[in-house]
């Protein structure tokens, strides 16, 4: 049984005799407030969201249309169940009400036993749909702290005694997503830098990427090769994929000994390359299809040889497409830009004042796909 009575009803109506009789029905019932103008019922609903609004049509100022209409607009009220009350039967000012948002329509004048059974059936509806949002709330925070879980918590002590200084942060663009990164010690003079970007988000693409993680831990410590690791875990993936999803991959292998890193791409961005005295560069080409969307594709790699103090920023491009209030893209002028102000610092310093500036751009615009930072520094 649905308690009802901690629900709060707001009524708007610039008749007082009518809203004397909606508190006569709803008295003692559920918790009352008034607005006798469409102005004030939006103040009191931003201030205090209702349960259920029982709103006038024809009022001075502002109608009721105009206060349906932007209730649905806030993100604060835009789920709040809105009943209206007027003369109006004809189907022309009905239909234009539920166009408006209206979830119910009560004619005046008002029966009390009418007005309860409404009140009670939108908001038992409401009080229903609350709480499967709650369970689907508390399931995604649970899914969003396993697949942080999956990830590495301490990449830098994968690097601990290698000369390599090495962080990450990973931050999803809704409560579960897509990217994924990977620092493994593969013996004692190499360590493998993963950075990858599954297409779409939510669900689908966590689970996506959490079985792409696991293949790159289960292959990435026993070869060699970049291109190699790309190609097991292009293979396994593409063999069982009825989703049809994919994933960009960059793969760094530091090879410790010969101060080289050897890089293989499946269709994603080159890492940015950080080197005293050079304006930073893409050293890589984007080469490769995304795995798993076909066994079998070539994949080849590149090499480089580090210098002391040269550093590596890997990226997916939720930082190069983040969006500002004006719809333009961080990109990787800004990205480069940003990182060219940055010599010498250390791989913390990279990922956070990277995250920041792409926070800054974005400003109150929403984050639009999930963001992954990784920073290397030889």
């Amino acid at each position: 049984m649905i308690d009802l009575s901690e629900s709060r009803v707001l009524i708007v109506d610039d008749v007082k005799a009518n809203v004397d009789v909606l508190v006569e029905a709803l008295r003692g019932e559920f918790k009352l407030s008034v607005a006798l103008n469409g102005e004030a019922a939006l103040r009191s609903a931003e201030q205090v969201p209702p349960d259920l609004v029982l709103l006038d049509i024809m009022m001075p100022g502002m109608d009721g249309y105009e206060v349906c209409r932007r209730l649905r607009a806030s993100s604060h009220t835009r789920d709040v169940p809105v009943m209206f009350l007027s003369t109006l039967e004809d189907v022309v000012n009905k239909t234009r009400g539920f166009e408006a948002g209206a979830n119910d329509y009560l004619t005046k004048p008002f029966e009390a036993l009418e007005v309860q059974a409404r009140v009670r059936s939108l908001l038992k509806a409401k009080a229903y749909s609350d709480a499967i949002k709650e369970k689907l709330a508390n399931e995604l925070r649970i899914a969003r702290e396993i697949q942080l879980g999956i990830l590495p918590l301490e990449v830098s002590s994968c690097a601990q005694g290698t000369g390599l200084d090495v962080h990450a942060v990973m931050e999803p663009a809704l409560e579960v997503g897509g990217d994924l990164y990977e620092v493994l010690r593969a013996g004692d003079d190499r360590v493998v830098v993963v950075v990858g970007d599954v297409s779409g988000k939510g669900i689908p693409a966590a689970l996506f990427m959490a079985v792409t993680t696991t293949l790159i831990r289960v292959v990435g410590a026993g070869l060699l090769r970049p291109e190699e690791i790309l190609s097991r875990v292009n293979d396994f993936l593409a063999a069982q994929n009825p989703q049809n999803l994919f994933v960009t991959i960059s793969c760094a292998v530091f090879d410790l000994q010969s101060k080289r890193v050897d890089y293989a791409s499946a269709g994603h961005p080159s890492p940015v390359l950080l080197r005293a005295g050079d304006k930073p560069s893409l050293p890589f080409a984007a080469t490769g299809y995304p795995a798993a969307i076909m066994p079998g594709t070539e994949i080849t790699s590149e090499s480089l040889e580090l210098q002391s103090g040269d550093s590596l920023v890997f990226y997916t491009d939720g930082v190069t497409e983040a969006f500002n209030a004006q719809e333009e893209q961080f990109g990787e002028r800004r990205l480069t830009e940003h990182l060219a102000r940055l010599p010498g610092r250390s791989a913390s310093e990279l990922v956070a004042t990277t995250l920041e500036a792409v926070r800054c751009h974005a400003g109150d615009h929403p984050q639009s796909d999930d963001i992954t930072i990784v920073a290397v520094r030889a």
